[in-house]
């Protein structure tokens, strides 16, 4: 489920100041370590409820693998072909 949250000072979009990128359709913007995304007027914190593993995913990100890391709560996601991938145990979960 999606927060609202209220940035009076701040509207997200090009040019913020903040990483941006694709994500499932929509663009989420790197906020304070969590993640925003723009729905008409209001800003939404976009997370998914629960564990989802991200299948087949034959690489290991890194601090030097290429893709963008984000801090996200107490651990870094990594922005990766539309998704976000974050280490949990042995495999990676889709943010």
């Amino acid at each position: 489920m999606a927060s609202t949250h209220e940035h009076a000072d701040h509207t997200h979009g090009e040019g913020c100041g903040h990483v941006s990128f694709p994500h499932e359709g929509h663009v989420d913007y790197a906020h304070d370590g969590h993640f925003h995304r723009t729905v008409g007027e209001q800003t939404h914190e976009c997370a998914k409820d629960g564990h989802e593993p991200h299948g087949q995913h034959p690489h290991e990100h890194h601090k030097d693998c290429g893709h963008v890391a984000v801090p996200h709560g107490d651990h870094v996601d990594y922005v990766h072909d539309g998704h976000r991938h974050a280490a949990h145990g042995d495999h990676w979960d889709d943010h």
